[in-house]
């Protein structure tokens, strides 16, 4: 499977490429292998899986809220604020009809409880413009091929 991006004369252009490789492992598992780490991602038993690992849905999910979380960490590391106790919950329901795809994303962050009230609007805005949630409201043009 390869895939590559297209880019308009209207998009910002990006100089650096990432890449890595999903291969097979049985069934409904997969592995991506990315700066050589591994991810694992299965489907649940009911969907036909072995469910061993995330489904590729529930990663989308918990790339937004990851990157929300380590946005707020920046913030509260950037302006002296402990780290501790922040945490990110997510939330997400899958459209009813065609084509599938992910109908709503809902992220709660929840601050470190010694955060001064004046830096809660703050630290929001700052989660908010992650580079997931950015890539949300603006998409990447998508190419997907099948190698010849």
């Amino acid at each position: 499977m390869t895939a590559s991006t297209q880019h308009s004369t209207n998009r910002p252009q990006s100089t650096d490429v990432n890449r890595f490789e999903v291969t097979h492992v049985e069934r409904d598992a997969y592995t991506v292998d990315i700066r050589g780490h591994r991810i694992q991602v299965d489907q649940p038993i009911l969907a036909g899986g072995t469910d061993t690992a995330p489904t590729p849905t529930e990663l989308f999910a918990a790339s937004l809220a990851t990157c929300v979380a380590f946005y707020a960490g920046r913030y509260l590391h950037r302006h002296g604020l402990s780290q501790a106790g922040l945490r990110v919950r997510a939330e997400f329901t899958t459209a009813t009809d065609r084509p599938a795809r992910v109908a709503s994303l809902r992220v709660v962050v929840v601050p470190p409880p010694e955060l001064p009230e004046q830096r809660r609007a703050a630290l929001l805005a700052v989660a908010s413009h992650c580079t997931v949630h950015n890539t949300l409201r603006q998409p990447p043009e998508i190419a997907i091929e099948l190698e010849p």
